[in-house]
């Protein structure tokens, strides 16, 4: 996502108007400080411009304050080094798409006509998996490639697409937490499992098959779920499949950016829980910017019914769901045509390396 650049590319900023410690920790005038109230309204006037005006961001919103001290000391270093690399870089390819903040800083970008200080940053996405630019649509659905549908890296469980054809449009909720994330702690997920069974609706749970992942699961709840239709628990799932389907109606993700885009691709709302690193960027974005999901404050049973509800029913389920569908169609459309803005910057790219400078191929009217 272009924002998560954007917040990380404006690092050494921080540090030279002392907002951030040279480890990255978050500070005020009068040394270390643990109010993020203050902190979060000082970073937001600092640096509005890298972000559209509706988005607050926290301090434990920014990607490298995840883990405890020294690993946020790890990730910040990381980071700064990435970045110092990135300036002698003649361009930085970015998997985002056009209006990824409407009336926001992040669409603007260096005036080509001034030497460059920074790489030029190049929006080639939405890149997807399955998808094949240069064919045309058929009945408005997009044209997939023979990939794995599985993305390669876990074997999917394609039961669960015949149990999704048995549950009613738009009722089922879907839940995944990604690939790379660590377990869930085990009382999270006594917590919700308890609560999407409160929810009284269906339900699909991407959870690893491994007892790591599913300590905190109550004894024998796969099977009572499974044997009653309520719900049903899978080790891995076709997630572009099941995104697809017309039974799911919300997703309750962390948030990932290939996820982000595959639920903005089907149309799906969003239930956040973000968990490390840019998911908390992306969260900010899915709730206050574009107004496509909620945020789970916590797996509590009690609020896990109430957020799935919300999402599901009312009003308040209703306007997601249109805001979900005018991006949609904003980002999709022309997906598969010629003339995307992807397939030309990347066309773009590849002239611009046989030529004899790269700043002159920028599409401004992106």
């Amino acid at each position: 996502m272009l924002a998560s650049y954007r917040a990380v590319a404006a690092i050494p900023e921080l540090i030279d108007k002392g907002f951030v410690s040279e480890y990255g920790i978050p500070i005020l005038a009068n040394g270390f400080n643990e109010d993020q109230s203050k902190v979060k309204a000082n970073l937001h006037a600092e640096i509005i411009s890298l972000f559209p005006a509706q988005l607050e961001l926290s301090t434990k919103d920014l990607p490298w304050l995840v883990g405890d001290a020294a690993t946020q000391k790890s990730r910040f270093t990381f980071w700064l080094r990435t970045m110092e690399r990135a300036r002698s870089l003649r361009c930085i390819l970015v998997n985002s798409f056009p209006g990824e903040a409407p009336g926001g800083g992040v669409d603007v970008y260096h005036d080509q006509q001034q030497p460059l200080q920074h790489p030029q940053i190049l929006p080639v996405g939405p890149l997807l998996a399955n998808v094949v630019l240069d064919r045309p649509k058929e009945n408005n659905n997009l044209q997939r490639s023979p990939l794995n549908n599985t993305g390669g890296m876990c074997q999917a469980d394609r039961t669960c697409v015949e149990w999704l054809d048995q549950q009613l449009p738009g009722s089922v909720t879907y839940v995944s937490f990604g690939t790379w994330v660590a377990p869930i702690a085990p009382a999270e997920i006594t917590e919700l499992a308890a609560g999407l069974e409160a929810t009284g609706r269906p339900f699909l749970w991407v959870l690893k098959d491994d007892p790591s992942w599913r300590a905190g699961l109550p004894a024998g709840y796969a099977e009572a779920i499974s044997i009653s239709g309520h719900g049903k628990i899978v080790a891995w799932a076709p997630q572009d499949d099941v995104l697809a389907h017309g039974a799911v109606g919300c997703y309750l993700t962390h948030c990932g950016w290939n996820s982000t885009l595959e639920a903005i691709r089907h149309g799906v709302r969003m239930l956040c829980y973000p968990m490390a690193g840019d998911q908390f960027i992306n969260c900010a974005y899915i709730v206050r910017v574009w107004e496509i999901g909620f945020r789970l404050g916590s797996t509590n049973r009690g609020e896990v019914e109430r957020c799935v509800g919300r999402i599901m029913e009312g009003e308040d389920g209703r306007r997601l769901q249109e805001k979900m569908d005018e991006l949609r169609e904003r980002v999709m459309a022309g997906e598969a045509s010629s003339s995307c803005v992807a397939k030309r910057n990347i066309e773009a790219f590849v002239d611009g390396i046989k030529g004899p400078r790269l700043g002159l191929f920028w599409d401004n009217k992106y």
